[in-house]
C-alpha cells in the first residue's frame, strides 16, 4: 500500500489550495529508466482514470495507474529537509525500491 507521511500530506494540501478543482487528486507515478534501471518518480494533480488505484492518505486522494502500482507498492512519500533550508519530496521503500531514499523533482503535473 502507498502511504504519505504527515509532512508530505501537509505540503500536498498546501499545493492543492492553489488548484482550481476544489478537491484535487494527486497522481503519483514510477517507471524504470531504461538506460540505468533506476526508478524515476513523478507526481502532479490530475483527474481519475479508469483502472487507477485510488488511495486516501491523510485526507489526500492519491491516484496510481496500473503500470506504476507494482513499483510503488509499500512506498511512502515524505517531505523532508535534504540539505539545510532545502526541502523536497522523497520516495522511501517499496517492494521494487530497496533504497531508503529517492528524490523527486516536485509537482509538475506531468505524470502518467
Amino acid at each position: 500500500m502507498f502511504a504519505l507521511t504527515p509532512p508530505a500530506a501537509e505540503q500536498i494540501v498546501r499545493a492543492a489550495a492553489d488548484q482550481p478543482d476544489p478537491q484535487p487528486m494527486l497522481r503519483v507515478a514510477a517507471k524504470l529508466d531504461e538506460s540505468d534501471g533506476e526508478l524515476v518518480y513523478g507526481m502532479g494533480f490530475d483527474e481519475q482514470r479508469e483502472n487507477d488505484l485510488v488511495v486516501d492518505c491523510g485526507g489526500v486522494t492519491i491516484l496510481i495507474s496500473p503500470p506504476s502500482q507494482p513499483l510503488l507498492a509499500n512506498t511512502t512519500l515524505d517531505f523532508a529537509e535534504v540539505q539545510p533550508g532545502e526541502f523536497q519530496f522523497i520516495f522511501r521503500g517499496g517492494c521494487d525500491n530497496p533504497a531508503p531514499q529517492r528524490g523527486c523533482g516536485g509537482c509538475d503535473g506531468g505524470c502518467s
